[in-house]
């Protein structure tokens, strides 16, 4: 099977195909496999990754720097704009010439929209987009639907329910959009109605002929769940009216997770905020702590590989 992955950027979910993912599932598993049994190796020794977080990160940014050192490789981390540059002025533009000389890929995060993207076409290193705004975040939606086939089994015939706030929530814009490529599956968005999901997002479900439809209420669709997607109130991008209006609306309890499947899965991509009751946490339906965040470190391992190695 042909690495794609290989010397390129992942900016965007939407040239993945299903051979893309099974690739690097795979190499996650043997990860995985690496890890448990002798916490890494070094085909990565001698290669440099610039970590540019330019917004907050604790389980992306922690998860890349550890896939990297896991791996033998070494990192250059910045974080904030007070340390790099960019509160001089530069732009990013230069700021990806200026990282292309020292490393080998750079993995950033940024509060615009199209931002890694602008980086990314005067970097002469693959970019990895970890957050641009509340555009996107490839890894993460690659990383969900990894924790999926691994607990259900399976990627098709699935029905996804996102729940919470859509409409400034890049993991649901770039899971929503990879789910595409999966057959049979359906998609219902239960978010208040100030925060609905994105159109650009809608129209891309459309255009790919996807089943979904979007409601307020949880009990109609939670019985039939496959997967339950919490979201946070992401406070840092809308009025604190707003934030106040709909933050503690929508939660997730044990009687929520009472009217779910046996055979099903509670997942959020933190950090949460009180949306998931603890006492969710010790339900074996309940994802998010146990199986989706170690797993982020294993497919971000796979990734670096597969894109510093053919």
């Amino acid at each position: 099977m042909k690495n794609n992955f290989y010397n390129q950027s992942l900016i965007t979910v939407d040239n993945l195909t299903k051979n893309d993912c099974f690739m690097l599932f795979e190499r996650a598993d043997e990860m995985k496999k690496l890890v448990l049994e002798k916490g890494g190796d070094d085909r990565l020794k001698r290669r440099i990754m610039a970590a540019l977080f330019y917004e907050p990160s604790s389980r992306t940014m922690g998860s890349f720097i550890t896939a990297m050192q896991r791996l033998g490789g070494g990192f250059v981390p910045v974080v904030g704009t007070s340390d790099s540059s960019i509160s001089k002025g530069e732009t990013l533009e230069d700021t990806g010439m200026v990282y292309s000389s020292y490393v080998d890929v750079i993995v950033m995060r940024h509060s615009q929209p199209g931002s890694v993207e602008k980086l990314s076409k005067k970097a002469l290193v693959p970019v990895i987009n970890a957050g641009d705004g509340i555009n996107e975040h490839p890894t993460q939606a690659l990383l969900d639907v990894y924790t999926i086939q691994n607990e259900l089994g399976k990627l098709e015939n699935l029905h996804i329910v996102f729940f919470g706030e859509m409409g400034h929530y890049r993991p649901v814009n770039s899971l929503a959009k990879l789910l595409t490529i999966f057959p049979e599956v359906k998609m219902t968005f239960v978010s208040p109605p100030e925060v609905k999901l994105q159109e650009p997002v809608r129209q891309y479900l459309r255009k790919n002929n996807i089943q979904f439809q979007e409601t307020d209420d949880i009990k109609k669709v939670i019985n039939d769940a496959d997967v339950l997607y919490v979201t946070r109130v992401k406070k840092e991008y809308m009025a604190e009216n707003l934030y106040h209006k709909i933050q503690g609306k929508y939660i997730v309890d044990m009687n929520l997770v009472h009217m779910m499947k046996r055979k099903s899965m509670v997942m959020h991509p933190l950090p949460r905020v009180g949306e998931i009751k603890e006492e969710v946490d010790k339900d074996p339906r309940a994802a998010y702590l146990t199986k989706q965040m170690p797993n982020g470190m294993y497919i971000r391992m796979a990734l670096l590989d597969l894109i510093l190695n053919n």
